[in-house]
């Protein structure tokens, strides 16, 4: 036999409202109450000392490009060398570099953080070749424009050597945290929100697609012919249109 509770039935019942304007007025409440804030990471980052890391990139066959970041831990013996026209020349292997150098190598151990903010989800780091230069962008499958992290001029010399990549303005490396701990992962970190930064490397964009298309020519005068010349000088009559009246 089931058993019935009407008391608690009750309870649980919403009430009904007494017209139809006091349901809409309940309904116009909800949408403007604030929803709960969404975490947007669960991981954190800290600075770090940026002359204890270089960012390289290496030549992979011929026109492929491969990102490298080393970072030195003690002070000896140096895990990379500098060497002419930005070129740098990686010492770690020579010597066993446990507790003094660390090496971040793929996706896995650096990715983008913009504004606090860890899309590593969305957007992902590659080295590009532009003419004479070198360019670490993001590139996000949904954006047209990807933004710009770190540059570099491509040396005449020594094609095959590391390369050394300057960040832009504004990124920093950082280390990520979780929960107080440090990890072995290093964000390319930027202050801005992400739409900021696309909306920056869509605007740099703009001039470099007019220059492609070239800058809007005015239209050249009509040729003068020996008729027309003679009008303009005072010479000859000048021919009028006569346009006829009607009723």
């Amino acid at each position: 036999m089931s058993r019935t509770y009407p008391e608690l039935h009750m309870t649980l019942r919403k009430p009904k409202p007494r017209n139809k304007l006091l349901a809409l007025g309940l309904g116009f409440f909800t949408l403007l109450t604030p929803l709960p804030a969404v975490t947007k990471t669960i991981f954190d980052s800290q600075p770090l000392h940026q002359e204890r890391f270089v960012v390289l990139a290496q030549a992979v066959g011929k026109n492929r490009w491969k990102l490298l970041v080393i970072e030195q831990i003690k002070h000896r013996p140096l895990c990379w060398k500098n060497l002419q026209e930005d070129l740098v020349e990686p010492t770690l292997n020579n010597f066993n570099f446990a507790g003094i150098c660390n090496r971040y190598l793929n996706s896995n151990n650096y990715s983008l953080r913009s504004s606090g903010e860890d899309v590593a989800r969305r957007f992902r780091l590659r080295i590009s070749k532009n003419k004479q230069s070198l360019e670490l962008k993001g590139f996000d499958a949904n954006q047209a424009v990807p933004i710009t992290v770190a540059k570099a001029i491509l040396p005449k010399r020594n094609q095959n050597g590391f390369v050394k990549l300057k960040l832009e303005p504004g990124w920093k490396l950082e280390r990520r945290t979780y929960q107080g701990r440090t990890l072995k992962h290093i964000y390319f970190a930027h202050p801005d929100p992400v739409n900021l930064l696309i909306a920056k490397a869509s605007a740099s964009q703009r001039p470099a697609i007019f220059d492609q298309l070239g800058a809007p020519s005015a239209p050249l005068p009509p040729k003068l012919t020996n008729q027309n010349r003679s009008v303009m000088q005072g010479k000859g009559p000048i021919r009028l249109v006569v346009i006829p009246y009607r009723q």
